[in-house]
């Protein structure tokens, strides 16, 4: 059901019935590397390029969701997917060798709650008994495309972030397909393009904390929720520099949200004596931190409802070089578990 101008509720409430998590050596070393199902020791993770091995991250996640749900791929009616390399070209070839009807998804780093509010839509409805959804990054790969080659040495400012090397994916299904307790999704805010002229490629926070502000401020005006309504607001991939925006934006427009209450996954998944500058970004952060970390906290009995809104900058390598302004975006879904649904 439309609440409002840009959010679903879901009265079905679908469940995520399991996840599949995957990350490299960097995220070996993490805050959250015991979230993850499997952790490569290297970056190449036996492939041929960057570029495959990044690849490898989804199909093995995809395989372990499937695994742990045991379910056969052959069940599954649709997978909604994306990361950050042209054409999105890893997933689409991770999409090839899992044979699941497809649709690829790009919305940069937002792209894991695209697909989360898009496969929660269909099964609310009925549209499917079982959907895949998730987003992956992989650090050499992405970072060869927007920025420099690793190899290269070039020196990064103090407001970049580093793009992680993940890949989660999420198996979600109608409410009541299988016995037990499972993280409900029970609603979805829809952002909004949102561009206020930011050219630098190398501040990705401060780009994309206008958007994360304009659809938190939407959800709760949509929904008639407030902060207090929810256990935990993590935006995805702010960093520090843009999650300190995003609260002072939130102050000014009078909705202030307790500190200790509003996180960022991209400060979420390493340990503060990585060098990682202003926090960890890609479109598999706020995938693996979700679907590992925050899920697993949620299942624990730590949090009951959460607010995860994932942010996106909508820039291409293209689009810099003929200096363009950052189009950003940003998707919120709620969650919830153990509120007898």
């Amino acid at each position: 059901m439309l609440k409002g101008k840009q959010t679903w509720m879901f009265a079905n409430k679908p469940v995520i019935l399991e996840t599949g998590v995957t990350g490299g050596p960097f995220e070996a070393n993490g805050e959250i590397a015991g979230d993850f199902d499997i952790l490569y020791e290297d970056l190449w993770m036996e492939q041929e390029s960057y570029e495959k091995a990044h690849r490898h991250l989804l199909e093995k996640a995809v395989e372990l969701a499937l695994e742990k749900g045991d379910i056969e791929k052959e069940q599954v009616q649709f997978f909604l997917a994306g990361d950050l390399i042209n054409q999105i070209s890893p997933t689409s070839f991770a999409a090839r060798t899992n044979g699941i009807p497809y649709f690829g998804l790009f919305g940069a780093c937002s792209t894991s709650m695209e697909g989360l509010a898009l496969a929660a839509f269909i099964t609310n409805y009925g549209g499917a008994n079982y959907v895949l959804t998730g987003a992956s990054s992989h650090n050499a790969a992405v970072e060869k495309q927007f920025r420099y080659p690793t190899e290269y040495g070039g020196q990064k400012p103090p407001t970049a972030q580093w793009t992680i090397t993940g890949a989660g994916v999420a198996l979600v299904a109608p409410n009541g397909s299988r016995e037990g307790e499972y993280p409900h999704v029970v609603s979805a805010t829809i952002g909004k393009v949102i561009d206020m002229g930011l050219k630098d490629p190398f501040n990705m926070g401060g780009a994309m904390a206008p958007a994360a502000v304009d659809t938190i401020l939407a959800h709760f005006n949509d929904t008639g929720l407030g902060p207090d309504d929810y256990d935990l607001i993590i935006t995805g991939d702010l960093g520090q520099i843009g999650r300190e925006t995003a609260m002072e934006l939130l102050k000014q427009k009078g909705c202030e949200i307790n500190r200790e209450k509003f996180n960022d996954c991209g400060l979420m998944i390493f340990k503060k004596d990585q060098p990682v500058l202003a926090g960890g970004s890609g479109a598999g952060c706020s995938a693996v931190v979700l679907y590992g970390h925050i899920l697993n906290q949620m299942i624990s009995d730590k949090y009951q409802k959460i607010l995860l809104v994932a942010t996106g900058a909508l820039l291409s390598p293209l689009s810099v070089q003929q200096k363009e302004t950052i189009p950003c975006i940003a998707h919120a879904v709620a969650i919830e578990y153990g509120m007898n649904s």
